[in-house]
């Protein structure tokens, strides 16, 4: 019998590059861990991982129902979420939303608001950065992060990520201390979206360039580094995604840099509590940022 929680540790070994790693992330043993991957494969009757030097790494099959999985754990935190909303109605109940990069920042900084207001409760909402924009614009949600808000958008930064260049072993350039967007492109490529809209095809576009081989898309960013690790071909990923074990693949900047930023964002008619929940965001983003 298999459940979420199975899943679970299986996104997280994925994730890891080990079953120990991951055993300490779901707070269970080792021998627990690969207990249970095992009765997982049993009763799927296909393998879900290859274990080769120490380390584990998805098998084809494994890599498909990876993004099952993933899906099934999102549709769970959604309906808990739905069903925090629900709790919390008989208090000032403030929505934010955001992609799951976001979240590391917002949430501690979340938690510290409801505790400096007890009576306002905080419900954070994981969607894609097209789903955020159009809760915002629905009103669905009080405060939303965006990627990249256009100048004149009335949007407060609070975070910058790089675009990093990965190419696999066999289309490395050891001298190289970066590389040009071009010249990235026109190799066979791999095009990771992670479930946003700004992604390398985007940024091509915006350069006036195309992806010239374009080899296989996937939405998970995870995926797209097992593709290159494998040799698919090269891809363009965020710094904060790339795991810290590099296994053979080559991280270059691109030549002129580029990033992505993160901001927060207000829906059109923000209710007051929502307005002191973006001041309180707003002091922190402040605080971190004063070099004094």
């Amino acid at each position: 019998m298999m459940n979420l929680i199975h899943w679970r540790l299986y996104v997280a070994v994925v994730e890891c590059g080990s079953i120990s790693a991951a055993a300490a992330r779901c707070g269970i043993t080792q021998s627990g861990a690969s207990q249970a991957i095992a009765q997982m494969e049993h009763v799927l009757g296909a393998a879900l991982l290859l274990r080769e030097r120490g380390r584990v790494r998805p098998t084809p099959f494994g890599m498909r129902a990876l993004a099952h999985a993933r899906a099934m754990l999102a549709e769970l935190g959604q309906i808990q979420a739905l069903a925090r909303v629900q709790r919390a109605a008989g208090a000032a109940s403030l929505r934010v939303a955001g992609f799951a990069s976001s979240r590391p920042w917002l949430a501690p900084r979340l938690r510290a608001f409801e505790r400096a207001h007890p009576d306002a409760s905080v419900v954070w909402l994981e969607g894609s950065d097209e789903e955020v924009e159009a809760w915002l614009a629905a009103g669905t949600v009080d405060l939303g992060v965006v990627l990249d808000p256009a100048p004149e958008r009335d949007a407060t930064v609070f975070g910058r990520d790089e675009w990093l260049a990965v190419l696999p072993p066999a289309l490395a350039r050891p001298q190289a201390r970066d590389i040009a967007l071009a010249e990235l492109l026109a190799l066979p490529f791999v095009l990771a979206t992670g479930g946003c809209w700004l992604h390398a095809q985007r940024l091509a576009e915006r350069a006036g360039l195309a992806i010239a081989d374009l080899r296989l898309q996937v939405r998970d960013w995870s995926s797209a580094w097992a593709l290159v690790r494998d040799g698919a071909g090269a891809s363009l990923l965020p710094a904060s995604v790339l795991p810290a074990e590099r296994d053979g693949v080559q991280v270059l900047p691109l030549q002129p840099r580029l990033q992505r930023r993160f901001a927060l964002v207000s829906a059109a008619q923000p209710a007051s509590a929502a307005l002191q929940l973006r001041e309180f965001l707003e002091q922190a983003i402040s605080s971190a940022t004063d070099p004094h």
